[in-house]
């Protein structure tokens, strides 16, 4: 369903935005990265048309270790897909991931949540017409937020964590 927002109609006229029902879902499963030195942020994200499982947060894991040098600290909500038995065996086998976790009920804490508010932004009053084009507009917003340093930066600075990125 479309995610509604502020439109306009005419006066007196209840606005009116046409879609197709369907159950139809992308899932996704993203990152907010900043470096320790730099203070570089980054973005990294995977996108499914399934609902996400252990296995694929296993290759989100094994695809940030390979484009990220250097030990990786995750800051994880209590997902149970996070605890999985293929996941805890992944982060035993690979001592360079660290994991911390957010308090129980926190998404004030994390800057994911920052990217899928800006998305839901970007993508309100819009109406996919299937899920191609859906993961389409969800590429291209990805792409296009890799690309806007101060925008990555915001999801950090946005959320409530203590001060990770100097201004």
């Amino acid at each position: 369903m479309p995610n509604v927002r502020r439109t306009w109609a005419p006066r007196g006229k209840t606005p009116i935005v046409w879609h197709r029902y369907r159950h139809d879902r992308v899932s996704a499963i993203s990152a907010v990265t900043v470096t320790h030195r730099s203070q570089r942020v980054d973005l990294y994200a995977h996108l499914h048309r399934e609902n996400i499982s252990q296995h694929e947060v296993v290759l989100f894991l094994g695809y940030l270790l390979q484009e990220i040098r250097g030990h990786i600290v995750l800051l994880w909500d209590g997902g149970t897909i996070h605890n999985g038995k293929e996941v805890k065996e992944f982060l035993r086998l690979h001592s360079r991931l660290h994991i911390e976790r957010f308090p129980a009920y926190a998404p004030e804490l994390n800057p994911d949540e920052q990217v899928w508010n800006h998305y839901k932004r970007e993508l309100a009053n819009t109406r996919p017409d299937s899920i191609d084009e859906l993961m389409t507009q969800l590429v291209d917003l990805t792409r296009s937020a890799r690309k806007r340093p101060s925008l990555k930066r915001s999801f950090v600075t946005g959320s409530k964590l203590p001060p990770l990125c100097r201004s």
